[in-house]
């Protein structure tokens, strides 16, 4: 049972859950643009969001302890490198575009995580995106968007048209309320400099604004040039279950009410896809 326990912290701590949920959500955006399953972009998203997420996460305490890294760590560490090793594999077989998207997405991860930019505009001296107030939630849907919508679509030689960009705003969108149970679970932690949402706004208006967000994120569909009604059940079905996590999220909630029941829903969104398909 505590090894069963220790490889779920592990499962969780290293990221590949989270991978897992953009994984998912690149294969639902190939299902609905009819495409076939393409393992280089699917792959590469999978292995590209184990070592962005533990790069973010674990580079101040590599950089800082790493003669004294604890066992856990250590294993995370060497995880991500091999994680690095498959990404490398599979960003060598994508297409120039998609390379160069890469590109741009994998500086934006870089700024995000390493201080260089002028101290003047963040809340410390850590120099980096995540630290600029109100910014994270942001930056992150939009990472989020092109990697597991426009990424997949340039790969397969699709036209960045009206769909497309109708698509990535809905899933900009859906990001911003999946951190949203996130950032009411932080309000305990989180340094009231950060600005995120529920330190601006209160717990009780995010919920409202995450609620809205989710009413775009369904109506959007309609604005599309091809409708389809198994997209609009499975797109409603994810919309009303969301909403339901958002709602009942709070601060004392429990250790992974967000961590793995919320970051399981685009799991969950596949799966509809998949068995309605």
């Amino acid at each position: 049972m505590r090894n069963i326990k220790q490889l779920f912290h592990f499962y969780i701590n290293s990221s590949i859950h989270v991978a897992l949920a953009a994984y998912a959500l690149t294969w639902v955006t190939l299902l609905e643009y009819d495409l076939e399953y393409d393992k280089n972009s699917l792959y590469f998203v999978f292995f590209a969001t184990i070592t962005g997420y533990n790069f973010v996460k674990y580079f101040g305490v590599a950089k800082f302890h790493h003669r004294r890294l604890a066992n856990w760590l250590k294993a995370i560490q060497l995880f991500s490198f091999i994680a690095f090793i498959a990404l490398a594999y599979y960003a060598f077989q994508l297409l120039v575009n998609s390379k160069v998207l890469i590109l741009l997405l994998g500086v934006i991860t870089f700024l995000y995580a390493i201080p260089l930019l002028p101290k003047k505009y963040f809340i410390d001296d850590q120099s980096n995106l995540r630290q600029i107030s109100g910014l994270k939630v942001y930056v992150i849907a939009i990472v989020w968007s092109l990697s597991t919508v426009v990424l997949p679509l340039i790969q397969n030689e699709i036209e960045i048209g009206a769909d497309v960009v109708i698509t990535s705003l809905q899933r900009f969108c859906y990001i911003i309320v999946l951190m949203l149970p996130f950032e009411i679970r932080d309000l305990n932690y989180d340094s009231l400099k950060l600005g995120t949402i529920p330190q601006r706004i209160g717990v009780k208006r995010t919920k409202i604004i995450g609620i809205f967000l989710l009413m775009l994120f369904f109506f959007l569909e309609y604005f599309k040039n091809e409708i389809d009604s198994k997209a609009l059940i499975i797109l409603l079905t994810i919309t009303f279950v969301t909403a339901l996590f958002l709602v009942f999220s709070n601060k004392n909630q429990s250790k992974y009410y967000s961590a793995f029941w919320v970051e399981s829903l685009p799991v969950f969104w596949l799966v509809l896809f998949l068995m309605l398909s």
